[in-house]
């Protein structure tokens, strides 16, 4: 039978570190890992809905422009307006 005295205790305590050591670490930095993405993919969805929206407002205000030039090219180039005015 093993003799258990203080440097036999403290080899066996090492020992056992170790393995928690390898069995835990590499769901800890897993987890981590996963963390950190989850968060930057966080941040790029917020990005992209912002511009999302900004998108959205600027296709309207192009959509506004589109219109008020029409509206003013057909109140400069209508000859109807023309004729009605020389009456």
């Amino acid at each position: 039978m093993i003799k258990l005295n203080s440097a036999n205790s403290l080899i066996i305590v090492i020992f056992m570190f170790i393995i928690a050591a390898v069995l835990f670490l590499p769901k800890i930095y897993f987890a981590n890992n996963i963390y950190y993405t989850s968060k930057d993919i966080n941040k790029l969805y917020a990005h992209y809905v912002s511009l999302s929206e900004e998108n959205k407002f600027l296709a309207q205000q192009l959509e506004d422009m589109k219109f008020k030039n029409q509206v003013i090219d057909s109140m400069i180039f209508n000859p109807l307006i023309d004729l009605e005015n020389k009456k």
